[in-house]
């Protein structure tokens, strides 16, 4: 057993919710730990209301929330054993289990279209093909990396006709206004912000080529404590309910928690469909799309069976019974 997996079942062990009695030893720590990111609005919601600390708090377990400020990073803490429920994009979820990181999905969160790609209006850019020897910031091993990469391919370019100049989401963005890379695979609400304020243009959108919004969580915690997964989902449909009737409450807490302003806000939630939380096939179908390119582009080995490992990746039993709207 690996040290990170070793370290989740012992904070696994940890959690007192019942009907599992607390561990022997009395100094273990209870706590729960979830991500909050700008691009997960249910999280927002979530941790603003207090709802998974009323709900554990009646257990005796504590609430840690932590910020992911991409899909990588979230995958960097779950595979870590120090997250145990974590927000990406479906298809950086399948990169990651692919790469060794034994997550599951267990809720869709949202259907966005929370990446284009994006540059200033004097770079002459105006199509994919225009990229070829130009500098392009993306954030490896999150959708927008993705994206761009499934871009370059269906218009007959590889990531070696690009100079990939690898950067956070937000560093990314400033490099793009300051004249540093010529394109930039964006992000919301990041996205957004440079449309609305400093006159980006989205010059390739592609909203089906955008992954699903969904949540992980490590195998072993949906192995040994579908309890608790189903707690977690079961508050985290509360939340989408929440926002689905009080829009204006998800723009004002979107706003605040991403320091942006609420037309920035409002941009991004314009589009985010929260109406689908169940994962099932349209994810398998999204998901393996997005890894057979990547497959294609050699960033997957040739031998791994895409379509194997995203039905491994779903865990649909948590949500199958959740309502559409």
């Amino acid at each position: 057993m690996n040290l990170s997996r070793r370290r989740l079942l012992s904070s696994l062990t940890s959690l007192s919710v019942a009907p599992l009695a607390f561990p022997a030893r009395a100094a273990v720590r209870h706590e729960l730990v979830l991500d909050w990111a700008t691009y997960n609005p249910l999280s927002l919601v979530l941790k603003d209301k207090g709802w998974v600390e009323e709900d554990l708090g009646r257990d005796g377990v504590r609430v840690r929330w932590v910020q992911s400020s991409g899909s990588n990073k979230a995958l960097e803490f779950l595979n870590a054993g120090s997250l145990h429920f974590g927000s990406t994009a479906g298809a950086a979820a399948l990169l990651g289990r692919i790469n060794g990181n034994p997550i599951k999905i267990v809720y869709v969160f949202s259907k966005p279209e929370w990446t284009a790609l994006v540059t200033r209006p004097d770079t002459g850019i105006a199509r994919v093909e225009d990229l070829r020897g130009r500098r392009v910031a993306a954030t490896k091993g999150t959708d927008p990396f993705i994206f761009l990469l499934r871009a370059l391919d269906r218009h007959g370019l590889a990531a070696k006709d690009v100079q990939l100049v690898l950067l956070q989401h937000d560093q990314g963005r400033a490099a793009l206004e300051r004249g540093d890379v010529d394109a930039w695979a964006g992000l919301d609400p990041m996205m957004a912000q440079a449309e609305l304020e400093s006159g980006a243009r989205l010059f390739y959108r592609d909203p089906d080529a955008n992954s699903w919004g969904v949540l992980n969580a490590p195998e072993v915690l949906v192995a040994e404590r579908p309890d608790l997964v189903a707690r977690i989902v079961a508050l985290y449909e509360r939340a989408r309910r929440y926002a689905r009737e009080h829009p204006a409450e998800l723009r004002a807490l979107l706003a605040r928690a991403a320091r942006i302003s609420e037309a920035v806000a409002a941009r991004q939630l314009e589009r985010t469909s929260l109406s689908d939380p169940r994962v099932g096939e349209a994810q398998f179908a999204s998901i393996a799309a997005a890894g057979k390119a990547l497959r294609a582009a050699g960033i997957v080995r040739a031998e791994i069976d895409v379509e194997a490992e995203t039905r491994a990746l779903l865990e649909p039993r948590f949500t199958n019974a959740l309502p559409l709207g």
